[in-house]
């Protein structure tokens, strides 16, 4: 476990050696703050005329402050982080193989295992700190409204799931590559077919939708959002996370027998 954490320490130093964690911040917190405003912004207005206009009531209904702004805000939240999370995991093993720096890793006494999780931690450090970014967000909502905290919780709950899957397959990506940017773009492409997927289900059959539905990010995150923590959703995002992860370990090895 010594190594696991020196490689996690590595790792986390070295985001913040380099611009990488600096950059990703300012444009998840930009990103992320420009829609919380916009949706906050939406929500007031039309909470202010239906005052004045008893019709927006009966076309809206209710306005509540977690259906108009925290369900939405998590739904971007989640577009975002397709477009970070490769930016995050590119330079994972990409930036050792480029460097050479991957050989002396590979002489030293470390576990493959040690080596993967040790970076999947450093990219979820980093994660953490960018959802805690949007925190205040929630925070200014309770200010104002009376917002659902349980939605809010199992939403986190849902997008540090959904983080942990996106950095796993980030990381594969990363492993079977030395170009950082290849492994961007495998990641981003990856990441965006799996979330896309699930809205195509109704164009196909029955049982070939189920499928679709099943195997995309979208369709598992949308209970988290209405708050609701169902086990079918956890097992995915943990098997996704796991099966990558192993995959990660499996390229590391091939690494290995090629010397």
């Amino acid at each position: 476990m010594r190594n696991f954490f020196f490689i996690f320490a590595k790792e986390t130093k070295s985001y913040f050696n380099s611009p990488v964690a600096f950059v990703v911040l300012t444009i998840f917190s930009a990103l992320t703050g420009y829609y919380f405003y916009n949706i906050f912004a939406s929500f007031s207005t039309l909470s202010f005329q239906a005052q004045t206009n008893p019709a927006l009531i009966n076309q809206y209904g209710a306005f509540n402050v977690t259906e108009f702004v925290i369900r939405p805000f998590f739904g971007i939240v989640s577009v975002v982080m397709l477009i970070i999370m490769p930016m995050l995991t590119m330079r994972s093993f990409a930036e050792e193989k480029k460097t050479g720096t991957m050989e002396l890793l590979l002489t030293f006494p470390v576990r493959d295992s040690e080596a993967i999780l040790g970076k999947f931690a450093g990219c979820m450090g980093i994660f953490a700190i960018m959802l805690g970014l949007s925190f205040p967000a929630m925070l200014l909502v309770e200010y104002f409204g009376d917002p659902e905290w349980a939605v809010i919780a199992t939403g986190y709950i849902g997008l540090i799931m959904m983080g942990a899957a996106f950095i796993s397959l980030g990381i594969f990506m990363s492993s079977i590559t030395e170009n950082q940017i290849i492994a961007a773009v495998l990641s981003f492409a990856s990441l965006m077919i799996l979330y896309m997927v699930g809205y195509t289900a109704g164009l196909a059959g029955e049982m070939v939708g189920r499928v679709l539905e099943y195997i995309s990010f979208s369709f598992h995150y949308e209970k988290f959002a209405r708050g609701v923590v169902d086990t079918s959703d956890v097992v995915y995002y943990l098997l996704f996370t796991i099966m990558f992860l192993f995959l990660s370990m499996r390229s590391l090895e091939s690494k290995r027998w090629r010397g």
